[in-house]
């Protein structure tokens, strides 16, 4: 069987168990926490329920934690596979002055809960399978490509990939053991590490610097063949688009998650500063004027609200400008914390594998990515 036949029978073996519900949170109870690196650790759940996981590899969950009285989500990649349904995975790097991360590796144990909507994000291997492929990453942005290969291994895949990982030094390798041993069971799987300088317990005899054309050109020669997923912080990612131009890589098959690491793993723009809640940062007010755009209210029915929108105004903003506190996270369409039942009216919404189409059908919207077209009650 192909990988891509394998990734497509998942779903449906998955779908015949009772699964986490799309649009459900789910209380998450911690079986096991193991360091990784000196400052990454893993976190091990099982639902507090009985029903399975079910999520494609690549995607992310997010968590709704309650840091110190304040209510703070936060997206993070799951690292785990869909392949072992009855437990899920993520990895979290300590980040220095991080509120949330220090709060994660600080205080979930074995045995704590915590509560998670379900996982959503478009960057998956199954809606883009390939029998050639290209994983790039750095630092922490290795945990969706992590999830993916952990899939290919367990479905038997006899995909041709090759894994390139970025670090700054030996020690920062993450899933460095793992992928070792993986690598000696999968043929068709070559991995390397790039190391930008020695840690002082050990000296780095592998690839060293930052990633070049020369470099991947030497490490991956048949690179015009193959689909790429590329995770990592914003600079490398632009670094490696760059470098995908000058050795003229067709753009089409070149798929990418971005992530910032004032808080590892949190998918889309930077999020508000640590510790602080987004319908508490000032938002500038509309503009006024008569430019010809057309304006309409919007209706927020629980807070007994309405409040005039701009049609080039996406729903939230407009909102936390008039002291409607709505929940939100991302503001990218990503993470699906701001979804609101759409009473009446129509938007125009672009969002980035936030919302599923079976929650668009049932009338939901995502306020951050959603723009008026009429009049809108949403109840919220």
């Amino acid at each position: 069987m192909s990988s891509t036949q394998a990734l497509e029978s998942l779903v449906p073996s998955l779908q015949s168990q009772v699964c986490w519900a799309d649009e459900d949170r789910t209380v998450l109870v911690c079986t096991a926490v193991s360091d990784v690196t000196h400052d990454v650790k893993n976190f091990v759940f099982e639902p507090e329920g009985d029903q399975l996981f079910e999520f494609d590899a690549g995607q992310f969950l997010t968590l709704m934690l309650d840091i110190d009285g304040t209510r703070v989500n936060r997206c993070y990649t799951i690292s785990s596979p869909p392949t072992r349904p009855n437990r899920i995975a993520i990895t979290v790097k300590r980040v220095v002055g991080g509120t949330v991360s220090n709060w994660v590796h600080d205080n979930i144990v074995p045995g704590s809960k915590v509560t998670a909507l379900a996982p959503l994000g478009a960057f998956t291997l199954t809606s883009r399978p390939a029998e050639k492929l290209l994983f790039l990453s750095a630092g922490s942005g290795i945990t969706p490509l992590m999830s993916m290969l952990r899939t290919l291994y367990d479905l038997g895949s006899d995909a041709d990939v090759v894994f390139l990982h970025s670090a700054r030094t030996p020690s920062d390798i993450v899933f460095r053991s793992e992928l070792a041993a993986i690598e000696t069971l999968m043929p068709n799987l070559r991995v390397v590490h790039v190391c930008e300088a020695d840690y002082p317990s050990e000296r780095w005899g592998g690839m060293r610097g930052r990633l070049s054309p020369t470099m991947l050109h030497t490490i991956v020669p048949d690179l015009l063949e193959r689909t790429i997923f590329n995770c990592g912080p914003v600079p490398y990612m632009d670094a490696v688009r760059r470098i995908l131009g000058e050795l003229d890589y067709d753009l089409g098959s070149y798929h990418e998650e971005s992530f910032t690491f004032d808080d590892p793993a949190m998918p889309g723009a930077t999020p508000p500063p640590e510790g602080v809640a987004y319908e508490d940062i000032a938002v500038a007010a509309p503009p006024a004027g008569d430019d010809g755009v057309a304006t309409y209210s919007v209706e927020f029915t629980k807070s007994g609200r309405t409040v005039t929108c701009r049609a080039d105004e996406n729903v939230l903003d407009v909102a936390l400008a008039a002291g409607v506190r709505l929940a939100s996270s991302c503001t990218q369409g990503m993470c699906g914390t701001c979804k609101i039942p759409k009473l009446s009216g129509e938007v125009e919404m672009n969002h980035n594998g936030g919302i599923r189409p079976r929650e668009v059908a049932a009338g939901k919207i995502l306020a951050c990515c959603s723009k008026p077209l009429s009049d809108l009650s949403l109840d919220a």
